[in-house]
């Protein structure tokens, strides 16, 4: 998607475009901010989070399995090629 500019040249990415110096905010506002958009958070109940963990550590342990499957089959395949013991 392209922004709209009108006609303003572009600054550098994370400087502000204008000669004015960007306003900081505070740590009790950012606090503020970050606990606001804490709340909009929608946090897995304890059996979906139970359930996305299971998939994770088994695709883990397949993707383990497979790489491991691979590297030896390569191994051989190499000591083989090259007459190694």
């Amino acid at each position: 998607m392209a922004i709209d500019t009108r006609g303003e040249t572009a600054g550098k990415p994370g400087k502000p475009t204008s000669d004015k110096k960007a306003k900081r905010t505070s740590p009790a506002l950012f606090y503020r901010q970050v606990v606001a958009e804490l709340r909009k958070v929608i946090w897995p109940r304890r059996n979906d989070l139970i359930s996305y963990t299971l998939v994770v550590l088994v695709f883990v342990v397949i993707m383990v399995g497979l790489v491991f499957g691979i590297d030896t089959l390569l191994g051989k395949a190499v000591l083989w090629l090259f007459g190694g013991s």
